[in-house]
């Protein structure tokens, strides 16, 4: 429950709230326009690189008018602005803390695992997001156009991350001489890994997909499989074009039923003897040949993914490891790869034909609890200030969330909740009792909670979270008219149900 009436000092509340107040506001550049080896070179390393800072552009709403699209953009315009006092954000950031201890054996298990949601979804999330919210703008274009009103990419599923900006960019640093495969490297530890530089940075299309070791490894699997496919004959664009379109399948067919469920699902989404009908009631971008990304999305319902996070997981039989531990011994990235991370998948997905090992690592439930190491997010994820104006670091992601949507101009979730006719969770079931808050709630937390209440108990989202976040990825889809949805809408696979699990197996990393 949270409190307003801790009595922390004015001095520290006033200089957290100045640390505070630069969130929401900076500019994360993820790309630009091409890889720079000597960049990459320089590059810091520090994962879960998607809790700081804020993409470019993403302050539009407080920079520009609630009403204005570009990059991004509001999916509820007519909405206000809720803006409750820093502390109050403060003071239920410390209490949304899942006190089990780091480093249990995920075998134990415990009621806090969804045990409908293996983890390996929970990367797999992380990985498309990365692909919605690459910037490939050019750097000098960017720094001309900081709030991304004219010049940026429209979010695509088009595997970026993977490709960049094709063998004959600045990108072909990503390929093989040959201009066709993607590289791939054996360590020095016996490991199959991304290419690095001498820091330990990957050459990658997005450098945020070296951020810990299980995305590093996801990135590696679609590489495979583009080869794969190269090797069984295809032209480089029909394999990268056969790569994309099994990665939205596995989102439309796989990722959504188990994140949304199937019934917010099938109220966006639906089969027809023509291909797909699909019709969103709240996301509609003004121009739809260069769709926004919604900010109701990547601010707040998209971040659900944070409950999800394990403290650790088991990698393979065996092998248990921390996500932060001893530096070069836990699972953050911009290191090459170990073999105690070296990821067996059926740890992470079902692979058909597998039996299930008795500890699959599974998801933790969406809720209102965030794993403890997430609470003291080393100096690599976010330094610590310096200089003579320096400012305490802000080391609590709930914390960062719950400031970042109030300094990005989200609507509260009760709102939200009523514009879309979903039923209307008050403060009192959200636990929300101090008068602060104004009968309201951030919409990050509602989400949260709305899935912890109405989601079954926390294994999918509710209607909330799960129209906003099922409506921006479908839409996103069918705005591209290369997507398997448009070009194709009967194309299959492969036979039977196939998912994540057929997708690894393709790739020949199982």
């Amino acid at each position: 429950m949270a409190r307003s009436d801790r009595n922390t000092g004015p001095t520290r509340r006033q200089l957290f709230s100045r640390a505070a107040a630069a969130l929401g506001t900076g500019v994360a550049v993820q790309a630009t326009g091409g890889l720079d080896p000597a960049a990459a070179a320089a590059k810091p390393a520090g994962p879960w690189g998607h809790a700081v800072g804020d993409p470019r552009g993403s302050d539009i709403a407080v920079t520009t008018g609630r009403g204005a699209e570009a990059r991004f953009g509001l999916m509820f315009k007519k909405l206000p602005a809720y803006a409750p006092p820093d502390d109050l954000l403060l003071d239920l950031a410390e209490s949304l803390v899942d006190s089990r201890d780091p480093g249990t054996d995920p075998s134990t298990g415990d009621a806090m695992d969804n045990q409908k949601v293996p983890a390996g979804f929970t990367f797999l999330g992380q990985f498309i997001d990365h692909d919605m919210t690459r910037d490939t703008t050019p750097l000098t274009l960017q720094q001309q156009d900081p709030k991304g009103l004219v010049n940026y990419d429209t979010p695509l599923f088009d595997l970026g991350s993977v490709y960049g900006l094709g063998p004959s960019s600045a990108d072909k640093v990503l390929y093989e001489a040959d201009g066709r495969r993607l590289k791939l490297v054996m360590n020095a530890n016996g490991v199959l890994d991304l290419p690095r530089d001498a820091n330990g940075n990957a050459f990658v299309g997005d450098p945020r997909n070296d951020e810990n070791h299980i995305i590093a490894q996801l990135q590696i699997a679609f590489i495979s499989l583009h080869n794969q496919l190269l090797a069984e004959g295809n032209t480089f664009a029909t394999a990268q074009r056969l790569t994309r379109w099994r990665f939205q399948w596995v989102i439309v067919n796989d990722y959504l039923p188990h994140i949304v469920g199937t019934k917010t699902l099938g109220k966006v989404l639906q089969r027809t003897s023509k291909g797909f009908s699909y019709t969103p009631s709240f996301y509609k971008p003004k121009n739809p040949n260069r769709p926004m990304m919604p900010l109701e999305y990547s601010v707040a319902a998209f971040r659900f993914g944070h409950s999800m996070i394990r403290p650790e997981y088991e990698m393979h039989d065996g092998s248990v490891v921390k996500i932060f531990g001893s530096e070069g011994q836990d699972l953050r990235g911009s290191h090459p790869l170990r073999a105690d991370v070296k990821a067996d998948w059926n740890y992470f997905f079902e692979i058909p034909g597998l039996d299930p090992p008795d500890d699959r690592n599974m998801s933790r439930v969406m809720d209102a609890r965030l794993a403890i190491p997430l609470f003291n997010l080393p100096t690599t994820v976010v330094p610590d200030d310096v200089g003579p104006t320096a400012l305490p670091r802000i080391s609590s992601l709930a914390a960062r969330n719950l400031l970042r949507g109030k300094r990005l101009g989200m609507p509260s979730g009760q709102e939200v909740a009523a514009t879309m006719g979903a039923r209307v969770l008050s403060n009192a079931e959200l636990g929300l009792t101090g008068p602060g808050w104004g009968g309201k709630a951030p919409l990050w937390y509602y989400v949260l909670k709305e899935a912890e209440l109405l989601g079954d108990g926390g294994t999918h989202l509710g209607d909330v979270g799960g129209r906003i976040v099922a409506e921006t990825i479908l839409g996103l889809l069918f705005a591209d008219k290369s997507s398997y949805l448009n070009a194709s809408p009967n194309w299959v696979p492969g036979p039977g149900q196939w998912r994540m699990g057929n997708l690894l197996q393709r790739a020949g990393v199982v």
